[in-house]
């Protein structure tokens, strides 16, 4: 009967929208053959659906009305000091067409303190270098070099970059378009922010037609997303004494050659100083010869990034190795010779079949070593878990602490760590299942890097779909589960359900973290949260003390219980939660109103990554 549902389902979805989805026959069999039916009507569903329909979310929230220009134009007008901003543009060979659509882009600006530096790298077209000609003829602020031979785009960006005279670069490639108010928010940002160095902004592809899709919202500065995908390239904006003072585009980097030159820049900043504007200010350009299309357009570009990243990595001292898997890159972390001994903490009360396959399939799977578990017996009083154990107490690295007071899961929790031998410490759900065995290493290695807090893990319902990809924090719900219900194989928005990043929050089902760091925040608030909340509250007070909270896809576990556990509404219970609740809103209010691992531009009424009606954002103008 399910297969015959979501067949039917299928069969709907195909009706109604099967004349557009034909051009995707081909996508949708690669997601069956990585997904099956459920995530190809995942796709369908999530392409179909009347808010998942970007032209008109164009239509409504990013474009611009006569009325929002003139007030664009009138706060231009008013900007004291407004920078010059030179846009770099390395071209080789495009076609005429599309490199004149890119330069008039920038010639529309509302802003209107800009030139553009132009370096043609010896293109053949005789047709590209009369139009480049034209140009600087035509207006001044539009300089052109024209290389005499070919260097490749390193070696062209280099010579933009010696044209310009502005303190700020933006990177800007040959085929690509500017919104008319892109460089307008780019210089508001840069007035606001006096100490910025490094800004960014969301994108979106167009294609031979000018129609814009596939939109990337992006997270506010984000350095774990970052080191798995350039998140900063477009629209990408640095101050241009950075940019010189790292040697600018380095040669032998073509095709990851912004995102080396960005990695070389975040170096030498702090986390403050890059700054991220949520509005779509890039269009890129997709065609045949595109990387907006395909990495195999330019398969050089995936080899280039995994030497910046690992090159960066070796700049910073950190024992870490790149490597690039389709929708991103993936970076292993070293283990020291002598891994530290991790501490796995889990508490339940009676569950013996849960507690039974929970450790079992620790002791069967965990490759890493060494490790002890403490079981935190809540007062059990089922003979059989009692039986059981008395019998697991008796292995050399497994503790049973007994601990009679009321539930409290913070305090079970905290009282476990005060006795754990462990440098390191594992929050771990009596309804946890291991299935990779590497899941203790992988989560370890991040815990151990400098300025990580807590890591979490990608947790799987029994069926195989999204149970935890991270916490987002919204006003009303207060916190939801990112890609909640995806089915497995599939990347998710941007790829955000398969890559390394940083979130406000992590769930304390599965969560690793240094004793010491533990402590020094301490601990889960056993007082205000001691069942509901008390996980990302205590995220939140290690991102407040400097740390940041990691999610990795690459430890994997079955959360089982939470997939059939009910709403509690007993009365008493039900007061404690909403107690809860309002206790976090009022110590986290600022940061639930905008969490800067979710774009503005996302919606928070549901977990999937769709687009917000309207967008969190002030509207421009």
């Amino acid at each position: 009967m399910k297969r015959l549902t979501r067949f039917l389902r299928l069969a709907q979805l195909a009706v109604r929208h099967g004349p557009r989805l034909m051009t995707r026959v081909p996508q949708a069999w690669r997601v069956f053959r990585r997904a099956g039916w459920r995530g190809v009507v995942w796709e369908m569903r999530r392409r179909t659906w009347p808010r998942s329909d970007y032209a008109n979310w164009v239509r409504m929230h990013d474009t611009l009305s006569p009325e929002a220009r003139a007030r664009i134009a009138e706060r231009v007008g008013a900007m004291r000091e407004g920078p010059l901003i030179s846009v770099l543009m390395p071209c080789y060979n495009p076609d005429p067409a599309w490199l004149r659509a890119a330069i008039e882009s920038v010639r529309d600006q509302l802003y209107p303190n800009w030139e553009l530096c132009i370096a043609d790298d010896a293109s053949p077209s005789v047709e590209v270098r009369e139009l480049l000609r034209n140009y600087s003829e035509r207006d001044r602020r539009i300089k052109v070099v024209l290389r005499p031979e070919n260097g490749h785009i390193s070696a062209a960006s280099n010579s933009a970059l010696e044209l310009a005279t502005g303190k700020w670069i933006a990177l800007m490639d040959h085929d690509d378009l500017l919104p008319a108010h892109a460089l307008f928010c780019v210089a508001e940002c840069i007035v606001a922010h006096p100490d910025v160095q490094l800004i960014y902004s969301d994108e979106d592809k167009i294609d031979e037609a000018g129609r814009r899709f596939d939109p990337y919202f992006k997270p506010d500065w984000n350095i774990d997303l970052f080191r798995s995908q350039n998140t900063f390239s477009h629209l990408g904006v640095l101050a241009t004494d950075l940019v010189r003072a790292v040697g600018g585009f380095r040669v032998g980097l073509e095709g990851s050659q912004d995102w080396d030159l960005v990695l070389r820049c975040v170096e030498r900043v702090r986390a403050d100083q890059i700054r991220h504007v949520p509005r779509v200010l890039y269009h890129w350009r997709v065609h045949g010869a595109s990387t907006a299309r395909s990495m195999k357009a330019k398969p050089y570009a995936a080899v280039a990034g995994e030497r910046a990243l690992n090159e960066h990595f070796a700049r910073l001292g950190v024992e870490a190795k790149a490597e690039y898997i389709g929708i991103g890159y993936r970076a292993r972390y070293a283990l020291p010779d002598a891994p530290p001994l991790v501490t796995l903490i889990i508490p339940t009360r009676n569950a013996l079949k849960l507690v039974r396959q929970c450790i079992e399939s620790i002791v069967a799977k965990t490759t890493y070593s060494p490790y002890e578990i403490i079981l935190v017996d809540n007062g059990s009083d089922d003979p059989a878990a009692l039986d059981y154990f008395r019998a697991i107490s008796q292995k050399p690295n497994i503790r049973v602490l007994r601990d009679e007071r009321d539930f409290n899961y913070s305090a079970l929790n905290n009282a476990a760590v005060a006795v754990a031998r462990g440098e390191v410490i594992a929050l771990v759900n009596n309804d946890i299942e291991v299935i990779s065995p590497e899941w203790l290493s992988e989560m370890v290695s991040l815990a151990l890097q400098p300025g990580v807090g807590a890591v979490g893990a990608r947790l799987w319902y029994p069926d195989m779909t999204l149970q935890h990809g991270g916490v987002v924090l919204v006003r009303d719900n207060l916190a939801l589960h990112a890609h909640k219900g995806l089915p497995a194989g599939l990347n998710g928005y941007a790829g955000r359900a398969a890559l390394i990043q940083t979130f406000s929050a992590v769930t304390a089902a599965c969560l690793v973290i240094r004793k010491a760091t533990y402590l020094q925040v301490g601990g889960l608030d056993e007082v205000n949260l001691q069942v509901a909340f008390n996980d990302v509250d205590f995220c939140l007070r290690l991102r407040e003390a400097g740390f940041r909270n990691v999610w990795t896809p690459y430890a994997e576990l079955v959360h089982h219980e939470s997939a059939t556990r009910g709403e509690d509404v007993a009365p008493h219970k039900r007061e404690r939660f909403e107690r809860e609740i309002a206790y976090m809103h009022g110590r986290w209010a600022d940061v639930i109103r905008h969490d800067p691992a979710y774009s503005p531009n996302l919606t928070v009424d549901s977990d999937d990554f769709g687009y917000a009606w309207p967008p969190r954002v002030e509207a421009l103008g």
